[in-house]
């Protein structure tokens, strides 16, 4: 089951619901965990809030997995689902600050070596629009069991990568690229194998280094939670990984509640001038809407959310077994997250948005 933005946090989930009690103290992060969590059947929940650019309180409630009895830590690693794609948007955006890579260059000259076999409707393909959504791929290849057959693939995932970017080339675009957006986990891969082959190195090594080391996130990780980790649910038990570890660009990352926050942090302070990863102009074309869509790279961009004043910097994304949802407002430098491991039918995507619409109350002002 493959991870995605949740494009419509405001207008479904969240409009309309009566903005919550400000929330400013783990104390109070944990009340409103307790609550989300009475009576139903998610064994985990996750919130922070950001003031003014910095880390304001975190809490985390509930058990690692369904079927044992040991609890969740702060330190504790989560599957943050599609929520991952800024931070593979900011990887792109520290590459091209330095020259590596350009905004514009078209996709035949980026992948020379699939030039010839991608349909020529891709060849012009920009790095902001694969990352914007507007790259005219479709969401993911039409053959998904192709997906599923990298569970079991041995090669190097940049190999793996790298066919799934050739198989997806070769389908007939959803639109004309530039013309529309739609959402596309598939962009995100190829803007990953344009990174690999203009450095040398595995995706996974450079946002390591250029991501994860900067900004402190010792707990960033890859693909499904270690042993002793917390775990994503379905039904009442613990599932293994969705993904295979080839997506990761897409939306296949993990880590703590406290690492995904640093990076969230450092978005809001690059707003306000303040940022450690991006230049000026990188943070700006991050978090401001595209012409033909409705998002930046890759924040979706809204003027309002639940009632609360704008801008605002949104993303959502599940695997089907895990929630993550988090709003950003650049104006005041504040911000929410809120995480479970927990399916929809477990009631996670309904706790998580329960303890979202509680913070926002206290993060922006009215509209």
């Amino acid at each position: 089951m493959l991870s995605r933005w949740i494009a419509a946090l405001a207008s479904v989930g969240l409009m309309g619901l009566a903005a919550g009690a400000r929330a400013e103290t783990a104390q109070d992060l944990q009340t409103l965990l307790a609550s989300a969590m009475a009576g139903g059947h998610v064994p985990a929940m996750g919130a922070a809030v950001i003031r003014d650019g910095k880390i304001e309180a975190m809490a985390v409630r509930g058990v690692r997995r369904a079927d044992q009895p040991a609890a969740v830590q702060l330190t504790d690693s989560w599957i943050i689902g599609s929520t991952a794609k800024p931070q593979t948007a900011a990887l792109i955006a520290r590459l091209v600050d330095r020259g590596v890579m350009s905004w514009d260059a078209p996709l035949a000259k980026m992948l020379p070596d699939l030039a010839e076999k991608m349909r020529p409707e891709y060849r012009a393909v920009t790095l902001v629009q694969l990352l914007s959504h507007q790259s005219g791929l479709p969401e993911n290849i039409a053959d998904l069991s192709v997906v599923e057959a990298y569970f079991k693939d041995p090669r190097p995932v940049s190999a793996q990568r790298l066919d799934y970017i050739a198989r997806a080339l070769a389908e007939a675009p959803a639109y004309a690229p530039g013309t529309d957006s739609g959402y596309s986990n598939t962009g995100f891969l190829i803007a990953a194998a344009v990174a690999e082959r203009a450095t040398v190195k595995t995706y996974e090594t450079l946002i390591r280094q250029e991501v994860f080391a900067p900004l402190g996130m010792t707990t960033a990780g890859f693909a499904a939670t270690g042993p002793g980790q917390p775990m994503g649910h379905d039904k009442g038990k613990p599932v293994g990984p969705s993904n295979p570890d080839m997506f990761a660009p897409a939306g296949n990352l993990h880590m703590s509640l406290g690492d995904w926050a640093k990076f969230n942090a450092d978005q809001l302070a690059g707003a306000k001038g303040r940022g450690r990863l991006l230049s000026a102009a990188s943070y700006r074309l991050m978090q401001t809407q595209q012409p033909h869509a409705p998002n930046g790279l890759d924040w979706g961009v809204q003027s309002s959310i639940a009632g609360r004043k704008g801008p605002a910097l949104i993303h959502g994304g599940s695997d089907g077994y895990w929630f993550a949802y988090v709003v950003l407002f650049p104006e005041t430098g504040n911000g929410g997250l809120v995480i479970d491991n927990a399916s929809a039918e477990m009631g996670g995507d309904a706790a998580a948005k329960t303890v979202l619409k509680a913070l926002l109350a206290g993060l922006a002002p009215p509209q």
